[in-house]
């Protein structure tokens, strides 16, 4: 789940007026990166560190030699993805289902390796089996696969994964995308969202229970052919954001809406029933400010405000709501205290991140797989600024976290 270097509004792309169809032109400077380079650690059985073969776990940031300089990394569940300032994309870790979207060796690749796309590439976002990438002209393309509770249900054709990137059919221009664990949105240049993937949780907002499970009759086509969200009155949405199975969105007129899994109140609906069509979040109205951030694990929510405040909900054990060690389950966005101002938030399944906009980035939550930063693998329960040499002199612009592993990008701080 993306997160941003400022905690302003990104700015509009670019329309270029050459009659019909309309061309968007989405640049680096509307998803608000800065080019720096990648650290990675937590576990890498798979090559999701992507330090070579002989290194499977870090429990320190540990820098990734890539051919060029990166404006954003994005972790999957058990790979990660690199944009370059040129627009390429540079992949490692699990293949076996083609989230890579290149060949490698047997079931994946311990080393960065480039993915084949001749348009340039402004975004990217990773899942648990699947990737996208946005291109400059408002363009989606896809690999790997989505999965349910029952294993893969394909990409864009029923039971198909794709090895190599395929074109979304999305009619209108896109300026922004993400991913969930297996369902993916689309922000359109009109205001529209486009979901597609698994509609078991409820997370494309689109699909009702009854056919949740693999589309009903119609089948898996009703899950995976990209279709609009319908909002009761008009809605013109500017972002969407994605927890593991759920689904933010802002509309222009600064109203939250959310779909989804709720059971632990991740949802902010104040039910744990599932939301299987949008629901405008009343728990997030607040005159005073606005939201511009929100990532989600596989139970808890963290999300951002303009002033740099950190919040979060849903479901409390191991931490990682940050909230202190008697914290209990929330079912409304709760401050989390003890950082500064913060400037993009991220979630893996059990742990949490804020990097702040003086470039330090916080972590809590579930210190098993080494995640955190800390070296230890004990759980915390409330925001510890991460260290490690690699660190030094260096400001965190993001962070990304997957099932197992973290990305960080980072740049070097200007000597004074």
């Amino acid at each position: 789940m993306p997160t941003k270097k400022t905690a302003k509004r990104k700015s509009e792309p670019i329309v270029e007026d050459e009659g019909e169809p309309k061309k968007v032109k989405v640049s680096h400077r509307s998803h608000g990166k800065e080019a720096g380079q990648v650290l990675v650690l937590g576990q890498g059985e798979v090559g999701q560190l992507g330090l070579g073969e002989d290194i499977f776990e870090r429990k320190k940031p540990a820098l990734v030699s890539l051919p060029e300089k990166i404006v954003q990394v994005m972790a999957g569940g058990m790979h990660t993805v690199c944009l370059s300032e040129t627009g390429h994309v540079y992949t490692f870790g699990c293949n076996d289902e083609g989230a890579l979207g290149r060949a490698t060796p047997e079931e994946g690749s311990v080393v960065p390796g480039k993915v084949t796309l001749e348009e340039k590439v402004v975004q990217v976002s990773a899942g648990d089996s699947h990737t996208a990438a946005l291109t400059e002209d408002g363009k989606v393309y896809m690999w790997g696969t989505f999965r349910d509770s029952n294993g893969g249900i394909g990409l864009l054709e029923p039971m198909m994964n794709s090895t190599l990137p395929i074109k979304v059919p999305v009619t209108e221009p896109v300026v922004k995308i993400a991913s969930g664990n297996d369902h993916i949105v689309m922000v359109t240049l009109e205001g529209n969202l486009y979901t597609s993937g698994n509609a078991q949780q409820g997370q494309l907002g689109r699909v009702s229970e009854r056919f949740s499970d693999r589309g009903g009759r119609k089948g898996l086509s009703r899950l995976l052919v990209p279709q609009i969200v319908e909002v009761k009155g008009k809605v013109h949405f500017i972002d969407a954001f994605c927890g593991a199975y759920l689904t933010f969105a802002l509309s222009k007129d600064g109203h939250v809406y959310g779909f989804g899994l709720a059971n632990y109140h991740q949802l902010g609906t104040g039910s744990t029933k599932i939301s299987f069509t949008p629901v405008k979040l009343t728990c997030f109205k607040n005159s005073t400010t606005s939201w511009v951030d929100f990532s989600g694990g596989e139970h808890h929510t963290v999300c951002l405000d303009a002033e740099g405040q950190v919040y979060s909900l849903g479901r409390a054990e191991y931490g990682r709501l940050g909230l202190g060690q008697d914290a209990e389950e929330k079912s409304e966005p709760t401050p989390v205290m003890g950082m500064e101002p913060a400037s993009g938030v991220t979630c893996g399944a059990t742990v949490s991140y804020a990097v702040t906009r003086e470039g330090s980035v916080y972590a809590w939550g579930m210190g098993t797989n080494l995640q955190l930063g800390t070296g230890e693998e004990d759980d915390e329960w409330s925001p510890v600024k991460m260290t490690g040499k690699q660190l030094e002199n260096r400001a965190v612009l993001m962070a990304s976290s997957g099932g197992q592993h973290t990305a960080l990008l980072v740049k070097d701080k200007q000597e004074s």
